[in-house]
């Protein structure tokens, strides 16, 4: 059954994931993959809407998922599923802050979390630019296609606004313009 098999994948992945909505992008990736609900273009597509909607990511990822697979009740387990962990786990740790702050072994395991999570955003970010920037395996002739350089200036004023600090509503208003622009001149 489509549901329960939604809610057991989100569930998992909300239970092993760590890190926020980019540090579940690479077993979301994985698993709806996987099982063929959702091909590559269309997960790259969607990180974009994703980003540009309101909500947190991981949730707008398992909702979409979950619609396309099996409606309105899909879209309800595969949300229901990927927060789920996240509440019971808060609400545990919310019970037993004090003896969890002051615990080496916990601030020890935080401590390996951290790079685990900035490996995993990575993984996302490698994946997912490898999709859009070179979707067919790396070939010289990509620095040919003025497309790659409008896609690799547009990540560059993103990131140097980012590291200025403009608000990253303000980042992907911007970026939207460009390609639109860019598409509607062709270049894309």
């Amino acid at each position: 059954m489509i549901f329960l098999e939604l809610f057991w994948t989100f569930f998992k992945i909300g239970a092993f994931t760590f890190g926020g909505g980019y540090a579940m992008l690479p077993l979301i990736q994985a698993e709806v993959t996987a099982k063929g609900w959702i091909g590559e273009e269309s997960i790259v597509n969607f990180v974009a809407v994703s980003e540009s909607t309101p909500g947190p990511f991981a949730i707008n990822m398992a909702t979409y998922v979950g619609s396309e697979m099996g409606g309105v009740l899909g879209a309800v387990c595969a949300t229901l599923g990927v927060v789920l962990p996240s509440f019971v786990i808060i609400l545990i740790v919310a019970q037993c802050f004090q003896r969890f702050k002051s615990s080496r072994v916990i601030r020890g395991c935080m401590s390996g979390l951290k790079p685990a999570v900035i490996g995993l955003i990575a993984s996302a970010v490698i994946s997912i630019s490898t999709t859009v920037f070179i979707p067919n395996g790396f070939a010289w002739e990509i620095f040919s296609q003025i497309r790659t350089y409008i896609f690799l200036g547009i990540a560059a004023l993103a990131l140097v606004l980012a590291f200025k600090k403009l608000h990253p509503i303000a980042i992907i208003c911007i970026s939207a313009v460009l390609g639109i622009a860019a598409g509607y001149l062709g270049f894309l």
